[in-house]
């Protein structure tokens, strides 16, 4: 014997009881987040009665002997309670709040917490689950049929919406779509020729994996990534000086074209310094954590700019390699991303006790700086380091062989030797450090029209009415003797109607810090 059922009783029935199992993030996050989270959600500040809904450990905690959500109890759930009470000052949400909840999220609501009330995290930090409902044909005959999981997966959701999928598209279009993807590319005429003479079933295959292997691949792939990672061949504040950092652009285009594996290619940018016997790829990865902006402006404070630098490192490093937007968190708990303003300034310590100077000194090559040879000029390098060696240990054994003998002694005594020594002409002595504090940089002028004293160029300074140029030698130090004379050779291009040209010279001493001034008008 069958039993009637009213058909106004049917329709009352909400579709979620018709579920086998409710989805949190699908069925009740949106319930809660409409009528719940502003009182009882993510924001301390808002929160009321201390009580947090969005999280299960903030739901399952008794609280004065009560549960919130007591998982598969209604009765002693006093969320639910409140939702079902008739008493104004007890119901949830308040009436105040002009919000309320329609009978068929009462019953979706009912049926979760009957159901064990369980929560999930936000979709993104959910591992993703895959579904064996979906059914693969292998090969497509028409365009109902998937053939990969994805194609299957969007099926069904085109025919909920009576949709099906587009045409293929032919194979110069297709040619076309993954080499601008893969390298940025247009293809070429004889790549187009190549693919479309190839009727073979893995063509597209073999398409793909020539852009794959193509160097211009690691450059696309490193465009996107040093976006993110925010390069600059430049400082970016103040006179936005350049910033040497090429050797870094070029191992990240390396990386992707040796299929780097992804968790080498995080560490090292990270703390490749720090690993073991680190290699020039490893420490050159580093990069990463150097190319937020700098300054080197007059009147800014250290303080302040290594507090900017460190956080500015550590949201790069949370929404670069977490996909989470650290930087809110830096005022305070993080609204969405799990993430505490405490454990945001953990990460932040790390990055704060930096090598790096808070200020740029406006040069390309703020320290600490790592000069990287070729592997022609590591070879002679090495093989310098091993002749200086021997020379060393040469020298070392002839000391005590050498009588020395004060000239001073000497009768008669030696006439007084003149030393030419030049600074720079054609080209600074090697190792020596520049450094120009002014807006525009100095440059190299290759034969210029009035001519050189010597060579082919000249040092030519850019800035109008005033310029200045630090050239500190350092591996052959200026040796001044009893009455120096400095000459120089200059050409200047200002008229007397624009101001007067004046070149001043100072000399800085390092043993007494003897300075010497030389003005030429």
């Amino acid at each position: 014997m069958t039993r009637a059922v009213p058909i106004l009783c049917l329709l009352a029935i909400s579709p979620a009881l018709a579920a086998d199992k409710l989805s949190f993030n699908q069925d009740i996050r949106p319930i809660l987040s409409e009528n719940c989270f502003a009182c009882h959600g993510f924001d301390s500040k808002k929160r009321e009665a201390e009580l947090r809904l969005d999280t299960k450990e903030g739901a399952y905690t008794a609280k004065d002997g009560a549960f919130p959500i007591k998982p598969g109890d209604l009765v002693n759930s006093e969320v639910w309670q409140r939702i079902i009470t008739d008493d104004e000052d007890d119901l949830m949400p308040p009436p105040k709040s002009h919000k309320k909840l329609t009978q068929a999220q009462k019953d979706t609501i009912k049926l979760w917490i009957e159901q064990g009330a369980p929560y999930q995290k936000h979709w993104a930090f959910e591992r993703p689950v895959s579904s064996s409902k979906f059914q693969v044909s292998g090969s497509k005959q028409d365009n109902l049929k998937p053939e990969t999981l994805i194609d299957a997966f969007l099926l069904e959701r085109l025919a909920e919406d009576k949709l099906t999928f587009a045409d293929e598209a032919d194979k110069e279009t297709l040619i076309r779509r993954v080499s601008f993807t893969l390298t940025g590319l247009p293809p070429m005429l004889a790549e187009i020729d190549a693919y479309q003479s190839d009727q073979t079933y893995q063509s597209y295959e073999r398409m793909v994996d020539r852009y794959l292997k193509s160097p211009r691949y690691g450059e696309e792939m490193a465009r996107h990534w040093l976006d993110v990672a925010r390069y600059a061949d430049t400082h970016g504040l103040h006179l936005d000086n350049e910033r040497s950092m090429w050797t870094y652009r070029d191992w990240v285009v390396k990386a992707f074209n040796t299929n780097l594996p992804f968790d080498q290619f995080t560490v090292w940018q990270i703390a490749g310094d720090l690993l073991p016997n680190a290699t020039p790829d490893q420490i050159t990865a580093t990069g990463f954590c150097r190319c937020n902006v700098t300054t080197s402006e007059g009147g800014a404070i250290d303080e302040e700019y290594r507090h900017l630098y460190a956080v500015d490192r550590a949201a790069t490093l949370t929404s670069a390699f977490m996909a989470l937007t650290g930087g809110c968190a830096q005022c305070h708990d993080h609204k969405y991303d799990p993430l505490t303003t405490k454990e945001f300034y953990s990460l932040y310590a790390f990055f704060y006790s930096g090598a790096d100077p808070a200020m740029d000194k406006n040069i390309s090559a703020t320290p600490p700086f790592l000069k990287l040879p070729t592997p022609q000029q590591q070879k002679t390098l090495d093989e310098a380091v091993k002749a200086e060696g021997v020379a060393l240990k040469a020298l070392e054994a002839s000391v005590p062989n050498v009588a020395y003998v004060d000239p001073a002694t000497l009768k008669p005594a030696p006439p007084p030797q003149t030393i030419t020594q030049v600074l720079f002409d054609d080209d600074f002595a090697p190792g020596t450090e520049t450094r120009n504090t002014t807006r525009n940089p100095s440059a190299w002028r290759m034969q210029p029209n009035f001519g050189a004293k010597s060579g082919r160029r000249v040092l030519e300074l850019s800035n109008g009415q005033f310029s200045q140029e630090i050239i500190t030698p350092v591996l052959e130090p200026v040796v001044l003797g009893d009455s120096p004379r400095v000459s120089v050779w200059r050409w200047s291009c200002l008229s007397r109607a624009a101001g007067p040209a004046r070149l001043s010279i100072q000399v800085r001493g390092c043993g007494s810090d003897r300075r010497d001034r030389a003005c030429a008008g």
